[in-house]
């Protein structure tokens, strides 16, 4: 017989289809990821692109002064806040210092009307006192005048000296008045 010669695999069908099969969707995968990888890579450089047109940097630069222009109000809103908080404490205190004023005032006020009180009453009394020391002194004249009359007469009926007569009324005139003003 004549030898045959074939092929004789060593591995059954299946292992080969097997082993066929995952070299395919390895082939498969790494294609699909090499496509994947390539796809971002080409919108990457299409957003570098368009991140760095103009109107991007418009953008980009408008954002940024927006954000400088937000930040400095921000800034002047809360200095704003804060004088606003300071003008009320001083506000506070002026009012406090007004409610005292006005009550130290209503108080120098009654004092002030207590002691007119008291001099329109040393003022009436010392009026009274007054005209008692006027009358006591127009009793004193009518009296030193008549005292002077009856001296002037007994002088013309003596020859005496009329000084010496009309020194003691005016002593007792000038001791009465003293005595009524203590």
């Amino acid at each position: 017989m004549a030898p045959i010669l074939y092929d004789y695999c060593k591995m059954p069908m299946d292992d080969i289809w097997k082993e066929d099969g995952d070299k395919r969707c390895k082939l498969v995968i790494g294609i699909l990821g090499l496509l994947v990888i390539v796809l971002l890579g080409v919108l990457l450089i299409f957003f570098i692109i368009k991140a760095n047109s103009e109107a991007c940097q418009d953008g980009l630069r408008a954002v940024m002064e927006c954000r400088n222009v937000t930040y400095l109000l921000q800034q002047e809103l809360a200095e704003a806040q804060r004088g606003f908080r300071d003008a009320e404490a001083q506000a506070v205190t002026c009012n406090q210092t007004v409610m005292a004023l006005m009550a130290s005032l209503d108080a120098e006020k009654a004092q002030g009307r207590k002691k007119v009180e008291e001099l329109e009453g040393e003022i009436t009394t010392l009026n009274h006192k007054l005209q008692d020391a006027s009358a006591e002194v127009e009793r004193l004249r009518r009296e030193n005048h008549v005292l002077n009359a009856r001296i002037a007469d007994t002088d013309s009926a003596s020859p005496q000296d009329s000084s010496c007569a009309a020194e003691p009324p005016l002593l007792i005139l000038l001791l009465g008045l003293s005595a009524l003003l203590l």
